[in-house]
């Protein structure tokens, strides 16, 4: 991957899990914020309810004592305190006096809990009241479940005595709880109030005050309150009416019991308050488009900042690449533009003077090397001509002593002599012609090769010197690659280059052997293998091996494997040695392709003339 689309990667997920990021932490602001909202809201509204059950309950009371000091309640403590009066009397009394007072439920019960007068039920004359204090009168209103006709309701009630006399007369009076007392609520935005009497196990629609009438399904709000009745704590949920978000609600149920009505612990009601998530939801819903528009607006600026770093940043690290390939490629002279100076106009300027230190030292090491080249040379020559003059001078000297001391064989000597001396001189022109073929190397002529064919030819060209009968036979095995891609080459040069390694071969297996040649393809690369069994070499003679006039035979001139070299190194290939000592030695030709080569001297030659 180039290190524009890198660049380009890191700068879109900066900004895209920036701004995610961004979008988060806000959302999750926004909605701990709206929940400690909603959980305001509802502890505001549940003070509202308790004022509100409060101020009902002072009016209730207040209505009550008004009924226990009015001369008709007075007249009738003061006939229950003279014998048994004629309840009879007062059986319409408690609803005449319930209609002044605006009061719901209103009972006239004597010392020993019977009912005189009921206002809600005339029918309970005479029976027995099943609430009834025990001890001193409540001061205060309170929840009461009151049986009706039509069912049981729940009132907020409170009881006054009357005392006159000996016996006491109670009045118990209240207010129903419906709708009305819920209307009286003032609701924010957003809430409504709910109620629920707790007039029976189980849960019943009919009990369930809800001024809003909203009508939905009341399956949720049933577990709700069946969960509340069993635990008896105030528990909040969320409750989805549909599959749109925005309908979601948060109901906290609020158990009425003791804490409120003074009372025993019965659970008498639950008060269900409803807390609207439309505005979260919308607010959640602008928070995430507001993000997805910036997140691609923030995308596109990426797009744009990565190009631009692009430019400023990897056109110098490109140019810097491309020099230190042509540096590869052996033009030492390549350069990079300074166009800043930041840390990427001194690494350019860093790359610049390396070239320039390389380039000078390239140069003492050429002149070192020809310097040690021209010494080696002289050493050689010295060493190849020292050989045959050594014969030359005894020759001739023994020419002259003949001369002097026995004219008479002179002749003879003379004939012996010469033949020495002409073959001291071929040898002396042999080791000149030698050297000469190597410093007029030719260029190779580029021409379509099938690699494979060259050293078809090679091996049968030395298969009869591999069976010599006086020599130890030597194996020769081809593993030929199919197919293999035709290269531009000479197949002369390398015929000639293979032939030397082949005799190298031969000459390390002095015993007999195996050898192997070997071609293969990578790539747009072709390979050529020479492998023997032989004595091996050792990594300093691996290391000085192509090195011109080294060798390690005794009559060697050390110019084979240096003209290897020379045609491999002008075809654009390289060859390399792998060798142990005692496990044989391999020789690797690596080959280009050589198709520009090719075109070369067709466009070279130009358009062939048409035809008359």
């Amino acid at each position: 991957m180039s290190l524009r689309r890198k660049l380009l990667i890191v700068f879109a997920l900066t900004v895209f899990l920036s701004v995610a990021a961004v979008a988060w932490i806000i959302s999750s602001l926004t909605r701990r914020a709206f929940e400690k909202a909603n959980e305001e809201r509802t502890t505001a509204l549940v003070a509202q309810f308790r004022r509100e059950f409060d101020r009902r309950g002072g009016e209730v009371v207040q209505h009550v004592e008004t009924v226990a000091s009015s001369e008709a309640a007075t007249h009738m403590a003061l006939a229950l305190s003279h014998g048994a009066p004629d309840y009879g009397a007062y059986l319409n009394q408690a609803r005449t006096m319930a209609e002044s007072q605006q009061l719901d439920f209103l009972e006239f019960v004597d010392s020993q809990g019977t009912i005189i007068s009921s206002a809600q039920w005339p029918a309970k004359f005479g029976y027995k009241e099943t609430f009834f204090p025990t001890g001193a009168a409540p001061q205060q209103a309170f929840l009461q479940q009151e049986e009706l006709p039509e069912g049981a309701a729940l009132g907020l009630c409170a009881i006054r005595t009357v005392d006159v006399g000996d016996k006491a007369l109670f009045v118990i009076g209240g207010r129903r709880l419906d709708k009305n007392f819920l209307a009286g609520l003032e609701l924010p935005a957003g809430m409504r109030a709910m109620f629920y009497q707790n007039l029976g196990s189980g849960f019943s629609p009919e009990l369930l005050i809800d001024p809003s009438g909203a009508g939905r399904k009341l399956d949720q709000v049933a577990a709700l309150i069946r969960r509340v009745q069993q635990q008896r704590q105030e528990i909040t949920t969320l409750i989805h009416w549909s599959s749109d978000a925005a309908d979601d609600e948060t109901i906290d149920a609020i158990p009425l019991s003791a804490s409120l009505t003074g009372q025993d612990n019965r659970l008498l009601g639950i008060l269900l308050v409803g807390n609207s998530r439309r505005a979260y939801v919308e607010l959640r819903q602008h928070i995430r488009s507001a993000a997805l528009l910036s997140g691609s607006a923030g995308v596109l600026l990426a797009i744009l900042l990565s190009g631009w770093a692009a430019a400023r940043v990897t056109r110098p690290v490109e140019q810097l690449a491309q020099a230190a390939r042509e540096v590869a490629s052996g033009n030492w002279n390549a350069q990079v533009a300074v166009t800043s100076s930041d840390e990427l106009g001194e690494l350019a300027d860093s790359f610049n003077r390396m070239t320039r230190e390389l380039l000078e030292q390239r140069e003492h090491l050429l002149q070192a090397e020809r310097v040690a080249a021209w010494r080696e040379l002289a050493r050689r020559l010295a060493h190849e001509l020292k050989n045959p003059l050594f014969p030359l001078q005894l020759t001739v000297e023994n020419l002259l002593r003949a001369r002097q001391q026995s004219p008479e064989q002179f002749d003879e000597i003379f004939k012996e002599s010469s033949s020495a001396l002409l073959a001291e001189i071929a040898n002396l022109k042999a080791i000149i012609s030698r050297f000469s073929e190597f410093s007029k190397m030719p260029q190779p002529q580029f021409q379509v090769v099938q690699l494979n064919d060259v050293v078809q030819n090679v091996a049968r060209l030395f298969q009869a010197q591999l069976r010599a009968p006086e020599r130890v036979p030597i194996e020769c095995k081809l593993e030929l690659a199919e197919p293999m891609e035709p290269i531009g080459a000479d197949a002369e040069l390398l015929h000639r280059a293979l032939s030397n390694l082949l005799l190298n071969a031969m000459d390390a297996m002095p015993q007999g052997g195996t050898l192997t040649l070997r071609t293969r393809r990578e790539g747009d690369r072709s390979y050529v293998e020479v492998s023997d069994s032989g004595i091996g070499l050792t990594p300093e003679e691996c290391e000085r091996l192509f090195t011109p006039y080294y060798t390690s035979k005794a009559h060697g001139t050390g110019l084979g494997l240096a003209i290897v070299q020379s045609v491999i190194s002008d075809h654009g290939g390289r060859i390399n040695v792998r060798s142990e000592p005692g496990r044989g030695t391999t020789f690797i030709i690596e080959l280009p392709a050589n198709a520009d080569k090719l075109r070369a001297p067709e466009q070279a030659r130009g358009p062939s003339p048409a035809a008359p």
